[in-house]
């Protein structure tokens, strides 16, 4: 039998691929492997919506046309070809005269205009629950794809573009290491984690910090203090300290900002403690806010395998009908869970979880 006759009796789709959410390495990758499998090994034809599900507010919704041979340098590009938002909850839209409209209905109608037969979405735990709503509430087939550098999507053990985000923080932790012994000085690396410190802990490991603080181990500047001036009583009179960009005062009050469309943002809280070492230990300290540079540039090898896993992975849900869920890598393999579990609980650092007990081992304080 021809593949071309095979192809026909599997049945031709057209399926269309967004992604949602912040940007990070990584995506790309994904939407070449979703091409590449869905028009290589099955004849589908693969749209590309942009701008997220603002695309498909659109009218006609706003598509890219994918070919397979045009997708191959895709796997090395940052960011997202087709465009991503993090800004307007589709149920409770802000409009340019301030009121909030519910626009879901238009998404599903711009999906259904378009003849699609599933949706990839690909984006963290709050993407992927608006989708699911949307995809509930208008009859779409959709299949789920874990995507965040902060790594706290349920179920799954990586998402795309965390082992990247990673990779950019231990490097600037190995180059703040020089110029801190130059100078004498501790020097704070403040990294990305809304809620969870997967980066900085696992950065921080890997990049030879002295002192690592995460949201989920409360911390006593008191303790910081302590492990600073034992290093300066040993001669060590220098120090690299790690904090998530979600780590709070000793008060319990998160240091954030309201932005335009009403989504809080970090950005402080290495000032603050820089501030609480130098008055406790006389330390001069320097703060640099890694920001945006974590989600931006090359993909790590390990992303791009993640991203061909799992692109690959859910075609093969799609093949398989089996919609409403969302692919995930679980004991060195990729496997398929329900989207609800998977948006159920976000996936914070465990104060048990291995790498803690291993900075421990270390010598490394954690601020408690």
């Amino acid at each position: 039998m021809s593949k071309d006759m095979q192809v026909n009796q599997m049945g031709e789709k057209r399926i269309g691929i967004l992604t949602s959410g912040g940007d990070c390495a990584g995506l790309n990758a994904v939407i070449r492997a979703v091409v590449r499998c869905a028009m290589g090994n099955y004849g589908w034809e693969v749209l590309g919506i942009c701008e997220a599900t603002h695309g498909l507010m659109h009218r006609p919704p706003k598509v890219k046309q994918f070919e397979i041979e045009n997708v191959d340098q895709l796997l090395t590009m940052g960011g997202t070809i087709l465009g991503t938002t993090n800004k307007g909850d589709p149920f409770a839209f802000p409009m340019s005269d301030g009121t909030l409209k519910d626009r879901s209905q238009e998404i599903i109608d711009g999906y259904h205009s378009l003849g699609l037969d599933a949706l990839i979405g690909i984006g963290g735990d709050g993407s992927l629950a608006i989708l699911r709503r949307i995809a509930q509430q208008g009859g779409i087939n959709l299949v789920g794809i874990p995507k965040t550098i902060d790594n706290d999507v349920g179920v799954t053990e990586s998402s795309i573009g965390f082992d990247t985000a990673v990779n950019i923080a231990t490097e600037a932790l190995d180059r703040l290491h020089f110029t801190a012994a130059s100078h004498n000085r501790v020097m704070i690396l403040e990294v990305m984690g809304r809620d969870a410190g997967h980066i900085a802990l696992n950065a921080g490991i890997a990049g030879g910090a002295d002192i690592i603080l995460i949201p989920e181990i409360p911390y006593k500047i008191e303790n910081v203090c302590r492990k600073i001036k034992q290093r300066q009583e040993r001669g060590q009179h220098f120090c690299l300290v790690i904090i998530s960009e979600a780590v709070a005062p000793e008060s319990g009050e998160s240091l954030t900002q309201l932005q335009q469309f009403g989504e809080c943002s970090y950005g402080t809280v290495g000032e603050y403690i820089a501030d609480q070492i130098s008055k406790n230990t006389g330390a001069e300290s320097r703060v640099t806010v890694l920001g945006h540079i974590q989600r931006g540039g090359i993909p790590s090898p390990v992303d791009r395998l993640l991203a061909s896993s799992f692109g690959v992975a859910a075609v093969e849900l799609i093949a398989q009908e089996k919609y409403d869920h969302m692919v995930a890598w679980q004991n060195r393999q990729v496997v398929s869970v329900p989207i609800a579990e998977a948006i159920k609980d976000y996936r914070a650092v465990n104060p048990e979880d291995t790498l803690v007990k291993t900075a421990r081992g270390l010598g490394i304080c954690l601020g408690d």
